[in-house]
């Protein structure tokens, strides 16, 4: 049984999801029959756009192919080829094969003189510099003519293309099948009335239309069409004889031909009352699934809500965990600070012995033997390993004092031995083989150099406990480096053969509070934070996984200008 303030919380969603939505469809089944048919006939103009939209496409295709064909025979068929009757015949031929829509196919020069021609007409010889199609042809490169009469005094429209090659022009150009692009474009059938047709800027007929229209005719419905608009534009319109008409216009040819679309509006909207009545059956239908989904989402919140209360007593523990982890870094600093002061006063103490037994070594109090050999081998070695301490103690006191970033040049090829010799000890001990591939042609990076080394103690950390976790103390390899990028930028990697991320996990591992560590060894903003450390540096983070295979961390950063 749902207990305060779930059970309260809901009524209020469930009540909320159902009453709003539902009162909706109640108010819209209140406007009546009027709102019902705006909406279809709005279906219905949206039907005949895509009609037309399909139609337009439809017709550029076989423009764009046919020129496509044209220009094909430009780039195959040097001029020479094009000259001879023979082969600008053989070429006609394979045209035809392509599309039965060419006619013929002729060669100009640039003056405009008809130098080749094949095709059912007598053309050679003619001049046509003073030929619309022919200027335009030059000036532009292409042109798909109007429907014209020209020379051979029956309609017909051309495409031509122009090359220019060693310094000389040439321009072929072909006849579309007037009758047969004439019925592509009136193929299109829309209920008893529907038709299509194409009309250029000055309204007269590219194309027939079946309700009366002759190629070169004017068309008697141009009232205020055709406007120049982009897109479908859909009215409505009386005709000649006073039909209204629904009609649906678009540009083709760089706004040179209208495609127009038109059906009577008696005959489009024919389905208005059918389709009324099927929008209140979906309606009732959407009703009932509304009350459905209502359900089944409530209690998807309300249980999301619970899971979230949960998270959130979760998230306290582990921000108190969080804040002792803090506390004892800063112990370690302190710590550091305090160990740092014995190393100075034993670093002194060795510089004292070693000149004393210099100057008894100078007097010949003392004379060579193998017992004084490794007493001063000693001696270095406590030399070694207080150094050693010390910068081991630096490194620590550098990390937990900084708090402003300090932003600078980074140069790899030192700085990543110097963090790396921060976790070798603990690598040895593991059984862990340490390997650095750091480039000499590396660029250095620009960064805060406190903060990129907690990031790659974090990944140190991280690699170790997985390694350890899959191998114990045998068999553990762990490779850190660096390299230049070709897009500018650098790549610093750390790869482990330790127990690997599964894929679910991989897509959380970024989240603050997410550890897949044991509770007590992980904090789980690790990674969130140093996320947000190359975020801010102007890089990315990016970790590639296998289950039982091992894990690479990614960390690319812009190079330093």
């Amino acid at each position: 049984m749902e207990k305060s303030p779930y059970a309260n919380l809901r009524r209020i969603i469930l009540v909320s999801m159902i009453l709003v939505p539902l009162a909706t469809f109640i108010l819209i089944l209140g406007i009546g029959y009027y709102y019902f048919t705006t909406s279809l006939e709005s279906s219905t103009i949206a039907t005949m756009k895509r009609i037309v939209e399909d139609h337009r496409q439809m017709i550029c295709s076989f423009l764009q192919n046919r020129e496509a064909n044209l220009e094909f025979v430009l780039d195959s068929y040097p001029f020479e080829e094009l000259a001879d009757p023979e082969g600008l015949h053989h070429i006609l031929l394979n045209l035809q094969k392509e599309s039965s829509t060419f006619v013929d196919l002729g060669l100009f020069n640039e003056e405009g003189i008809h130098l080749n021609y094949q095709g059912p007409y007598k053309l050679v010889g003619r001049d046509y510099a003073k030929a619309l199609w022919f200027k335009e042809v030059m000036k532009k490169g292409q042109y798909i003519s109007d429907i014209f009469l020209g020379k051979r005094r029956i309609p017909h429209f051309i495409i031509a293309l122009k090359r220019e090659e060693a310094g000389k022009t040439w321009v072929i150009r072909s006849t579309i099948d007037t009758y047969m692009f004439n019925d592509l474009v009136k193929k299109i059938r829309i209920g008893k009335t529907g038709e299509a047709y194409l009309i250029n800027v000055d309204g007269i007929f590219q194309t027939e239309r079946r309700s009366g229209g002759n190629l070169m005719d004017k068309d008697p419905e141009v009232i205020e069409r055709p406007l120049s608009h982009t897109g479908i534009k859909t009215y409505i319109e009386k005709d000649s004889r006073g039909d209204e008409y629904l009609y649906a216009t678009t540009w083709l040819k760089n706004k040179s031909w209208l495609l127009v679309v038109r059906q009577e509006k008696a005959d489009a909207f024919r389905f208005l009352r059918a389709a009324a009545y099927i929008i209140v059956l979906i309606t009732i239908l959407g009703g009932g699934a509304i009350v459905g989904i209502a359900f089944v989402l409530t209690g998807r919140i309300i249980r999301r809500m619970e899971r979230l209360d949960a998270e959130r007593e979760e998230l306290g523990g582990q921000l108190i965990r969080a804040s002792r982890l803090a506390e004892l870094g800063e112990m370690a600093t302190g710590f550091a600070h305090e160990i740092n002061n014995p190393l100075q006063v034993m670093k002194s103490e060795h510089a004292l012995i070693d000149s004393i037994l210099s100057e008894l070594k100078e007097k010949g109090d003392l004379h060579p033997s193998e017992s004084l050999s490794e007493l001063e081998e000693s001696i270095d070695q406590i030399d070694l390993q207080i150094s050693r301490c010390a910068v081991i103690t630096q490194s620590i006191l550098k990390f937990g004092r900084q708090s402003e970033p300090v932003v600078e040049d980074i140069a790899l090829q030192e700085y990543i031995p110097e963090i790396t010799s921060m976790v070798e000890k603990k690598a040895s001990v593991h059984g862990i083989a340490l390997r650095q591939e750091v480039s000499e042609d590396t660029p250095p990076v620009h960064g805060d150099r406190g903060q990129l080394q907690q990031v790659l103690l974090n990944f140190y950390n991280n690699a170790i406990d997985a390694i350890i976790a899959r191998h114990g103390a045998k068999g553990g390899e762990l490779v850190v480096g660096a390299r230049a990028k070709e897009d500018g930028r650098v790549e610093i990697f750390v790869r482990d053969n330790g127990s690997g991320i599964s894929p679910e996990d991989r897509k959380k591992i970024f989240s603050p509070f997410f550890t897949t560590k044991p509770v007590g060894k992980g904090t789980g903003l690790g990674l969130s934070v140093c996320y947000g450390i190359i975020n801010k540096m102007g890089g990315i983070m990016e970790v590639d996984s296998e289950k039982g295979v091992g894990t690479t961390f990614n960390v690319i950063l812009p190079a330093a200008k």
